[in-house]
């Protein structure tokens, strides 16, 4: 039938399926249309739990502005950053304000400070009396030649969880690993073959052998990273080595004390039976700890991160999250005083703790109730004032547009550099690990040169 039409079956077929759309759009409207009369403010946000505590508390800053409508959205982070970058690219439409990951947010600092899609917020923190009680580390991934374009929503400090039925049936006192030669020796007797197969069927902690992940964060513990403040690479610098030299030994080896599976189901798996006993833990994670295993509860507890020497940092950083105000917005002083009762309004900060085990950025929040409380799944510990009581410590990570693929290079540093110690151990391992490390660098470098604003 569509053959006989005039205008042939291909343009017949759209016309029906846009008089079928448009039909029912018209029959359908979007629920989160502005009210006639009210000013729209859009939020992007890429996390179910961020999008759950925003929504309880918008109608308050909605009562606070009447005039004000407040659109929230959930969006999948990779279409956040996917769609956003090209929208800024092609001056289109983009939403007020936007939630942006850690590991993505380097994109956006592309080309000239003028170019950037994200409104300077510096002098706003700074007039606001804002930037003064916030934790300033974590102003560092968000800021690009010295301008912050970004409210840090968290801290992340990492702490390690442990078993502690483990360490007790072990005789290791955690209190008494607080650098990390007394940890790797206690590793050594915790990491044996325990049913006589001649494979160790229990190792001291989590960490991997095929990527960066574990790598960076103890990376990060002793200064370290992948840029420096000034956008320089520095991932093969002489802290970058050091740090590999001593890690490779902890995953690889005849003296290994770490080893990793994977996530998720086999992760529970690992944690129940024991096969692994620490872990790298930010707060974010102590939830997904009471989510996915909770047969462990009770039994697991927390303690900082050995000290690299004796008084040194105990924790690091693994994670995090921005929000920033896009230069589309008509209304930034709106934008900016709904990103601040987002992230800082006093009210909410209890149930968020509780719903989420994330530390806030602000100190203001850290003497709320919930902090204190103790937890039965982590030994009845107050894990908000062991997180909150390092969180001043948290290193800086500064972010790149080439951080994603400075980490891809880190982790074939790690499996390369794992695979080579397997076979030889100590014998040219450091000559190995100094030019394949500076190999790689290299390879990041020549696509840096590429741009000339980075």
């Amino acid at each position: 039938m569509l053959d006989r039409l005039p205008i042939g079956p291909a343009p017949s077929l759209l016309l029906v399926l846009f008089a079928l759309s448009g039909g029912w759009l018209l029959l359908h409207p979007i629920d989160h249309a502005t009210p006639l009369g009210k000013t729209p403010l859009s939020v992007w946000v890429f996390a179910r739990t961020h999008y759950d505590a925003y929504h309880d508390i918008i109608p308050e800053f909605e009562a606070a502005h009447p005039n004000v409508a407040v659109d929230l959205q959930l969006v999948h982070a990779r279409a956040v950053t996917s769609r956003l970058q090209a929208a800024f690219w092609a001056d289109l439409d983009v939403p007020d304000l936007v939630e942006t990951e850690i590991s993505a947010v380097g994109v956006f600092w592309r080309g000239p400070l003028d170019d950037i899609g994200f409104v300077d917020l510096t002098d706003r923190l700074h007039s606001s009396g804002l930037y003064d009680r916030i934790v300033q580390s974590r102003f560092s991934p968000w800021t690009t030649r010295g301008h912050i374009f970004g409210l840090p929503h968290d801290v992340h400090p990492v702490m390690l969880a442990y078993r502690r039925d483990l360490f007790e049936e072990e005789g290791i006192n955690a209190a008494d690993l607080d650098t990390w030669d007394k940890f790797i020796q206690a590793g050594r007797m915790v990491t044996r073959d325990h049913d006589g197969d001649g494979a160790a069927d229990r190792y001291m902690i989590e960490l991997s052998d095929t990527n960066a992940s574990s790598f960076e964060v103890l990376l990060f513990q002793r200064d370290g990273g992948y840029f420096d403040a000034d956008g320089r690479l520095i991932m093969d610098n002489e802290t970058a080595l050091q740090t590999l030299l001593w890690y490779v030994p902890l995953v690889a080896g005849p003296d290994r004390i770490g080893n990793s599976l994977g996530d998720r189901q086999i992760l529970t798996q690992q944690v129940e039976a024991g096969y692994l006993v620490c872990f790298i833990c930010p707060d974010w994670r102590t939830r997904f700890f009471e989510n996915d295993i909770p047969r462990v509860a009770g039994k697991m507890a927390l303690m900082p991160l050995p000290a690299v020497k004796p008084g040194g940092r105990r924790t690091s950083t693994w994670g995090g999250t921005m929000i920033g105000i896009t230069k589309k917005s008509p209304n930034p002083d709106l934008a900016w005083a709904l990103a601040v009762h987002l992230y800082y309004a006093p009210k909410p900060f209890d149930k968020r703790f509780r719903q989420t085990n994330i530390i806030p950025p602000i100190r203001d929040a850290w003497n709320q109730p919930s902090l204190s409380e103790p937890r039965p799944y982590w030994s009845n510990e107050p894990i908000g004032k062991l997180f909150t009581a390092l969180a001043d410590e948290t290193p800086p990570q500064y972010s790149s547009p080439y951080a994603p693929i400075a980490k891809d290079k880190l982790g074939e540093v790690i499996t390369q550099c794992v695979l080579y110690y397997n076979e030889h151990g100590h014998d040219g391992f450091a000559d190995f690990a100094r030019g394949i490390l500076k190999s790689k660098a290299d390879d990041v470098r020549a696509l840096m040169r590429r741009n000339p604003f980075q």
